[in-house]
């Protein structure tokens, strides 16, 4: 197989989806036929449905292998160190090689996805406003699309060919992955989003498109990620404030909006019935029963359902000790900083005798308690679990959907469970967080308070579905918002320290820990005093280290170096 990037697509096979996707199975067609308004209009819904052709092998709709298990969030699970030993190797750094094969399928799907963006915009470009009046407002869909596709290439590799519908196939082979500097690559991904901010409406009738407010919450994301300036061995050497300030007025833009509002409990967010609520701002949409072979289901998560009969597979992507201590709290009801993790919260009688985060319940499965809010489901480790010994007693659940949801399914021929719950990209309580991330970071750590408060209050809140089956609370639930000179000096570094505790707990099995960790530049410390105290815990992580200047991105495939005729050029540490 060449070069994935270059090959032009010219055999679409469009498959149905849920709202705006809808349409019927259109065969294949090639380009020339395509170049109207009917096929321009195919070649979207193809670049749209490339939003969910991920796999449970390089999943992107959902980084739970690259942002959780590489965080120290998640141990990887399933059958052994040596199931899917490509995400062994990421979870423990110490074997990760330059041609794992992981990286490299990752890299070529999410190309084949931006290289569908590129061939409709190409089309697109050809034809009149006359000839199709949909041009500039499908020109914004897709590159906003295009941007989501490169934002994930960027935080996973950092230095990537960037590559646009105007190049031809030479001019392909010759870009190379370090044509533009880290910020500026940052800056290009940033020109498609706020391409879309300038031409989309706010118009929000069809379900799954992007409108304008949509897309200033993904330039708001961007700019956050440019903001933390990164030199070549990857070291954060500043903060721009320009760029945080562009940040601040994003973000309020879309709080102020009216568009989204938060939930009124956490645990709607994860729960099939609440797709494309008043929280999503950016979700892939997912179906199933819908007229294609399998439907749009979301095998990116297929792994991570627990061994449970009617789940039945996989028992991956399992929470950390480290993590389930996380959410204890103090007398105070702010999280025990310090000495979370000298505390092990194991046997049923530690969630009642400590303070509690009630988010703990809303995204681990714990021996004793009910799984995911179904009171006549306990979780045991026997029965929902694979490796307990190797892997220990706990299981996510924020993807996994209630035995009763008409969403179920399975993948393929395959017994894997599967959903069409949507992959929720973006959700209302990040992009405040983002903004109190700002303004901290800003010095103005006082207008950040309410904000992290005002996650705060909602958690506090989110207990009416953690009950027992007598309306019992199942654990001691003590949280309280931050009050400065009661419960907390509010400085800047303290402010700094709640907002980054903050989004851990609110975000947990998200897939967007280790990120946030490369971004604040703290990757190595954070990882390397989680591992000093995990090679007790857990016997195969006995050689686990993160090398800094090293790990903070995945290597670029030895397959595409070799395919670029060494026009790529491998990120730091790696040579």
């Amino acid at each position: 197989m060449k070069r994935i990037i270059v090959a032009i697509i010219t055999l679409i096979t469009l498959q149905s989806c849920e709202h705006f996707l809808e349409v019927p199975p259109q065969g294949a067609a090639n380009e020339e036929n395509l170049r109207n308004a009917d096929g321009a209009e195919k070649l979207v819904y193809a670049a749209y449905a490339a939003l969910g052709n991920d796999h449970w092998f390089e999943p992107y709709t959902s980084l739970w292998p690259y942002g959780n298990i590489r965080a120290g969030d998640a141990y990887k699970g399933g059958l052994g160190v040596a199931d899917i030993i490509d995400y062994h190797n990421y979870e423990t750094f110490s074997a990760i090689r330059t041609d794992i094969e992981g990286g490299n399928r990752i890299w070529n799907r999410l190309y084949i996805a931006i290289q569908r963006t590129n061939s409709a915009l190409k089309v697109i470009g050809e034809l009149s406003p006359e000839e199709y009046p949909q041009k500039q407002q499908r020109t914004a869909e897709l590159r906003f699309l295009r941007g989501h596709f490169y934002f994930i290439l960027k935080i996973l590799f950092k230095k990537i060919p960037y590559l646009t519908e105007g190049l031809d196939a030479e001019q392909i082979n010759e870009t190379s992955n370090e044509k533009y500097t880290n910020d500026e690559l940052w800056e290009v991904i940033a020109q498609d989003f706020q391409f879309a901010v300038d031409n989309l409406s706010d118009d929000r009738a069809e379900i799954g498109r992007p409108n304008n407010t949509v897309a200033k919450a993904y330039l708001a994301k961007v700019r956050l990620y440019q903001a933390y300036q990164q030199d070549e061995q990857h070291n954060v050497v500043s903060i721009s404030s320009q760029l945080l300030d562009q940040v601040v007025s994003l973000t309020s833009d879309v709080i102020n909006s009216g568009d989204f509002q938060l939930f009124d409990d956490v645990g709607k967010n994860f729960l099939w019935d609440y797709d494309n609520g008043i929280e999503s701002i950016f979700s892939v949409q997912r179906s199933k029963d819908d007229g294609s072979p399998i439907g749009r289901i979301d095998m990116s998560t297929a792994l991570t359902f627990p061994m449970y009969p009617g789940y039945g597979c996989c028992s991956f992507h399992r929470p950390s000790q480290n993590l389930i201590n996380a959410f204890q709290t103090t007398s105070a009801g702010i999280p025990n900083f310090e000495d979370f993790n000298s505390n092990d919260l194991i046997d049923p009688q530690d969630f009642f005798d400590n303070g509690i985060d009630p988010r703990l319940n809303h995204t681990a499965g714990i021996p004793g308690h009910p799984y995911k809010y179904q009171t006549d489901l306990i979780y045991t480790v026997e029965e929902f679990t694979r490796e307990p010994s190797t892997y220990g007693p706990y299981s996510s659940m924020k993807d996994v959907q209630q035995l009763s949801c008409p969403c179920l399914t399975t993948a393929q021929t395959f017994a894997y469970p599967a959903t069409s719950k949507n992959n929720t990209v973006i959700r209302l309580s990040d992009v405040i967080l983002w903004k109190a991330e700002a303004l901290i970071e800003l010095n103005r750590q006082d207008d950040a308070l309410p904000l992290i408060n005002q996650i705060r209050e909602r958690a506090k809140n989110s207990t009416g579905m953690l009950k027992t089956a007598s309306g019992e609370p199942v654990a001691n639930y003590r949280i309280e918002p931050y009050r400065n000179g009661i419960n907390i000096d509010w400085t800047q570094e303290n402010a700094r320290l709640a907002l980054r505790w903050e989004r851990r707990l609110e975000l947990a099995l998200e897939g967007s820990r280790f990120f946030d960790l490369v971004r604040w530049g703290i990757a190595d410390v954070e990882l390397n005093l989680y591992f000093e105290k995990e090679k007790f815990r857990v016997p195969y992580m006995s050689d686990a280290m993160f090398q800094k200047n090293r790990d903070e991105y995945l290597p670029i495939p030895e397959q595409q170096v070799q395919y670029s005729n060494g026009v790529y050029k491998q990120n730091y540490g790696w040579n």
